[in-house]
């Protein structure tokens, strides 16, 4: 890519701002847009100071705008775990709604190529297995996932009606449990959660009997797989992910091996809508994007591991 401009929404958080490292290392103008309400100032405080590297205060709700020429928008501002949009489940639905309608129309003013940040919370507590592309969901839309799963779905629908109405060159990535450096320790998300406890030896806290399946990605993998969806013509939902399969309780076991912990494995009920499988089917992304994940699960831990150990002396 030559100098080209690159604007993402949510920029300061754990997704954006690794994406934003990849672009300014590739020379591209990079914009991060984030309110900060989950997002962090530290996660891309190495990157200022950079020429071809802005940061702008706002929220993705309000009109945006960005100056000159802007060649792609990836919309990744919303709270992306359970206990963020929980937290903020108004926000959450607000960014999925007017966020994506606002940064739709700043690729439509400008030309840009825009990508949205889905994710495969559109297919809920999934009835197949892996889940393909081609499959609806079984989404509970009152549930407490639900401001969450329905904010994406409709910010999917929203895209492709831009695409198909005012011809706005989209992309579509529906993402899969990722994780990697930069993860919030309290998030939610069951990998920084076993990793946190096991470091700090509190008990590993396991939801339901364990045997509920997760896939897990690593962050480098699923950057990789967002730059090759933009070098595509692709305007379909397109899964990234990892499509090796774990049972939580499995997940867990390796956590305390890695970390040594002697922390033990404790049962609590599980949550309500909480998906039993979620595995991507990711033949579309082989057959179009020529990709699939490089990084085993273990070598991504023992990194995410060391991190934590790093960020949060421990």
């Amino acid at each position: 890519m030559s100098r080209e401009t690159v604007v993402i929404t949510g920029g300061a958080g754990f997704l954006g701002s690794h994406l934003a490292d990849y672009f300014v290392k590739q020379g591209l103008m990079v914009y991060v847009l984030d309110n900060l309400i989950t997002g962090s100032i530290k996660n891309i405080e190495h990157l200022f100071g950079k020429e071809n590297f802005v940061f702008m205060h706002i929220d993705a709700t309000n009109y945006i705008h960005v100056p000159g020429r802007v060649d792609y928008v990836l919309h990744f501002a919303s709270p992306a775990s359970p206990v963020d949009y929980m937290r903020y489940p108004i926000q959450t639905l607000k960014v999925g709604a007017l966020g994506t309608h606002k940064a739709l129309g700043l690729a439509k003013d400008k030309k840009a190529v825009f990508l949205l940040a889905s994710t495969s919370e559109v297919y809920g507590d999934p009835l197949v297995n892996p889940q393909p592309e081609t499959y609806w969901g079984n989404v509970n839309p009152i549930g407490p996932r639900g401001v969450y799963d329905e904010a994406k779905r409709f910010a999917e629908a929203l895209t492709m009606a831009y695409y198909k109405n005012h011809g706005v060159n989209i992309r579509i990535v529906r993402i899969f449990n990722t994780y990697g450096p930069r993860i919030k320790p309290n998030d939610g998300r069951v990998v920084p959660n076993f990793i946190y406890q096991a470091l700090r030896g509190e008990d590993l806290t396991v939801y339901g009997d364990g045997t509920q399946t997760r896939s897990f990605c690593y962050v480098d993998d699923l950057v990789e797989g967002v730059v090759k969806l933009l070098q595509t013509d692709y305007h379909e939902p397109v899964n990234i992910g990892n499509p090796e399969e774990y049972r939580i309780i499995d997940l867990a076991k390796i956590v305390l091996k890695l970390t040594g912990s002697k922390s033990k494995i404790t049962f609590h009920p599980l949550p309500q809508d909480d998906p039993r499988v979620r595995r991507p089917d990711i033949t579309r992304a082989k057959k179009i994007l020529g990709w699939e994940p490089r990084i085993p699960l273990e070598e991504g831990l023992k990194r995410t591991i060391r991190y934590f150990k790093e960020e949060y002396s421990l």
